[in-house]
């Protein structure tokens, strides 16, 4: 490791020692949030997977449900009923601090455009049959969970990010700063140390002349 080109001064060793304080301080609180940014993203991977798993296993059921009963209508009827939307759906972003990050938290409020307190559906039910009625419910169960799913995933990308970033940062200190302000604190001392002793030498040999 290559020492730092400096002045093997008393004021430099001072300013290096405490450099060499804040680096390690500083290595600790980074291998810190590392550690605890590991511990969030793995338990959001493993809801993640859960999530997901549910998630697709759900789609498929609901849009094999809609295929067969679309199936038994006609497709000018189906283009029909669902020529008009029946829900209005908002979506609010916010943004939640972990450890630095920045991740979102996402709101959805669903509304019925047309103030329909009786029920959801604005299709005649006589134009549809059962089951597509079910199958359109079960998707719409579904948003929710996607909606947690895309939150999740997106933080699990920036934190991820966020990881990398700070294991090079304590990488950096560990192999690369720590020990080389180590190593010329060393080299200074040493100079320090001989030039001591030439003088302690050198004010005996004066003595001696004396």
């Amino acid at each position: 490791m290559a020492r730092l080109n400096v002045k093997p001064t008393r004021m430099e060793l001072s300013r290096l020692k405490d450099r060499l304080k804040t680096a390690v301080r500083g290595h600790k609180l980074l291998k810190d949030k590392r550690d605890e940014l590991m511990r969030r993203f793995i338990e959001l991977i493993r809801e993640n997977n859960r999530l997901r798993q549910e998630v697709e296993a759900g789609m498929v059921d609901s849009m094999q449900d809609f295929v067969l009963a679309k199936s038994l209508e006609n497709d000018k009827m189906v283009q029909q009923i669902f020529a008009v939307p029946t829900k209005t759906v908002e979506l609010h972003i916010e943004t939640e601090n972990i450890m630095s990050v920045n991740v979102p938290r996402m709101h959805m409020n669903v509304t019925n455009p047309y103030g329909d307190d009786e029920g959801d559906v604005v299709y005649s039910y006589l134009a549809s049959n059962s089951q597509m009625d079910a199958a359109i419910e079960q998707i719409e169960n579904s948003l929710l969970k996607l909606l947690r799913l895309a939150e999740i995933e997106k933080s699990c990308q920036l934190m991820a990010d966020e990881i990398e970033k700070t294991r090079r940062r304590v990488n950096g200190l560990e192999y690369s700063t720590i020990p080389q302000l180590k190593e010329t604190i060393h080299y200074i001392e040493m100079k320090l140390e001989e030039a001591e002793r030439a003088n302690v030498v050198r004010m005996m040999k004066v003595k001696d002349m004396g």
